[in-house]
């Protein structure tokens, strides 16, 4: 098996054990500093792999993160966030981790090794979907299972570590390998690496949700307002948007049962909600392009 660098000694932190608390933490801080500029070597490729997920969600594909430990943790986590986030369905995007979903709250023993299991759990993937396999050290049986299956059935792929010489990197169709350097502690890939990854899968999905008009400005402009904390910030961006005062926002959002852009089409076009949910879809749902005219 390949090296893995996330496995070396440190040698910045070797006396970590007898530091002073504030002295620890600052340690870690310091290496958490390098993971920023680790991450921003790889623009290009992350930006290429954004490109590749927009282009699989327009023809109506799904996201799919497959990882074993913190790395499937981490999948899991961000593609939970998608459905409140930017109103898409959980179908949209999905982790799947090694050892099924116990494994998200419990160490399951062996679950990485299991080639077999990868390749069973990755027969949800069609080629209209988009594969991301994530591991620090990009070794584990298991993604090479998940890649396998995707090959076979023609799914893009997109593998993200920190060992270029590991074997998803061989595998995948793309890659985004940070070299994040050795760990705090030897070996705890959760710490540096995953801080990495959580900064990639970010971009991603953030990225790919953006494109595909999931966004206006920088306002999140599909979310939905399950609680009073999103119903306020769907009200202020309405208000923002359409230049309207807080309470014609929430007159607004309450015809509409709180759909943010129906609420700014009605508003400013001066029209009443069938009609402005009607021109939205003239426009694909997506308002920047109902601004510009641009019809899909």
């Amino acid at each position: 098996m390949s090296e893995v660098i996330t496995e070396y000694r440190n040698e910045n932190t070797k006396d970590i054990d007898i530091l002073s608390t504030v002295d620890m933490v600052r340690k870690m801080n310091e290496e958490d500093k390098l993971v920023a500029l680790a991450v921003e070597e790889e623009t290009e490729h992350i930006a290429q792999a954004v490109d590749m997920i927009a282009k699989q969600f327009l023809k109506g594909g799904r996201l799919f993160y497959f990882g074993a430990g913190t790395s499937g943790r981490l999948g899991i986590l961000d593609a939970s966030e998608c459905p409140p986030t930017f109103s898409v369905s959980p179908d949209m995007v999905q982790g799947i981790i090694a050892g099924g979903e116990n494994a998200f709250r419990f160490a399951v023993e062996g679950a990485e090794d299991n080639y077999e299991a990868g390749y069973e759990d990755a027969k949800v993937l069609t080629d209209n979907d988009i594969a991301v396999v994530i591991s620090a050290s990009g070794n584990p049986k298991y993604l090479l299972g998940v890649l396998q299956r995707a090959d076979d059935v023609n799914c893009k792929t997109i593998a993200i570590t920190c060992n270029s010489n590991g074997r998803i990197a061989e595998d995948a169709g793309h890659v985004i390998c940070v070299e994040v350097g050795p760990e705090v502690i030897a070996g705890s890939s959760r710490l540096k690496a995953g801080t990495a990854q959580k900064m990639i899968l970010n971009m991603l999905s953030t990225g790919a949700m953006i494109k595909v008009g999931k966004t206006y400005e920088n306002f999140m402009i599909d979310l939905k307002a399950t609680n009073e904390k999103l119903k306020d910030r769907a009200i202020r961006i309405v208000a923002q948007i359409a230049d309207v005062s807080h309470s014609d926002a929430l007159a607004a959002l309450l015809k509409c049962n709180w759909e943010i852009k129906t609420a700014i089409v009605s508003l400013t076009m001066k029209i009443d909600i069938e009609q402005a949910r009607a021109e939205l879809k003239k426009h694909g749902g997506v308002l920047r392009k109902l601004q510009q005219g641009v019809k899909v």
